[in-house]
């Protein structure tokens, strides 16, 4: 299998980066608005993707940073690694990726990134690869309905999203509800339909590929003992933390929620 230092990382295309996420993440879904796609290679073969675009609701996001351009920050909104990979590879293709796009786009200053205590992980991955925790907050982005369905509030009520507009016309289309044209943060035809927020937390990360950005952050940094303090911890959709993995630590992060990472969509915290 070889070892992480193997891995190559470098851009690919598009519909090559949603291949990969439908396959691998644990959600099954994209994000359509994702606008830089890496592949993460070993031996040649494509075995992860990062995908990073712009946050949904930007506005908010970008005022976490003080003085923040309107795009001077970036969302890592899908990571989708297989098994195939080896040891600490997430790790590494993270720290292969902020020397890129530190390089290539020098006006990103900092990532944002989630992760979902409700179906996935709490975020190790991020802690091993120097990002701060700014955000734990109960869950009431992720919905799910009791066939099994799982929604994501905030895209199920920005109008400007092409991919949200279609689930909304499956779901009008299914439980006879029209939530096409629905707005604001009502989730009421949705509880109509039998959807329930899914019990547990959203953690938010940063990453400041500007050291200086990190100066004029508008929300305190959480000492990651607060996870578990607020009972957030979740490795692999379990609840319960494996007694040798210590929290943040690259020998926990190495294996923490494969196939698929926990990202994006929740922007409440």
């Amino acid at each position: 299998m070889g070892s992480a230092k193997d891995i190559r990382v470098a851009p690919i295309r598009a519909a090559d980066a949603r291949a990969h996420v439908r396959k691998y993440h644990y959600s099954g879904k994209v994000v359509n608005n994702s606008c830089l796609h890496l592949g993460v290679f070993l031996n040649g073969r494509l075995e992860g993707v990062m995908q990073y675009g712009p946050s949904l609701d930007k506005r908010k996001i970008c005022a976490l940073v003080e003085n923040t351009p309107w795009h001077g920050f970036i969302e890592l909104n899908r990571m989708a690694f297989s098994d195939r990979l080896p040891r600490n590879s997430e790790s590494r293709a993270m720290a292969i990726a902020h020397r890129l796009i530190r390089k290539t786009y020098p006006h990103i200053e900092w990532i944002v990134s989630f992760a979902d205590a409700s179906q996935c992980g709490d975020g190790a991955i991020y802690r091993a690869s120097g990002f701060v925790l700014t955000g734990i907050k109960q869950n009431t982005q992720v919905w799910r309905h009791p066939s099994g369905m799982v929604i994501s509030r905030t895209a199920m009520t920005n109008l400007g999203d092409n991919g949200a507009l279609k689930q909304r016309r499956e779901l009008s289309a299914r439980f006879g509800i029209d939530v096409t044209n629905l707005s604001g943060a009502s989730m009421k035809p949705y509880a109509e339909m039998g959807f329930s927020p899914v019990t547990g937390f959203q953690l938010r990360y940063i990453y400041f590929l500007n050291p200086a950005a990190r100066e004029r952050l508008t929300v305190p940094i959480l000492p990651f003992s607060k996870i578990a303090e607020m009972g957030a911890t979740m490795y692999r959709g379990e609840r319960t933390r494996p007694k040798q993995a210590t929290p943040g630590t690259t020998s926990e992060a190495a294996g923490q929620n494969r196939p698929g990472r926990s990202n994006s969509q929740p922007e409440a915290i």
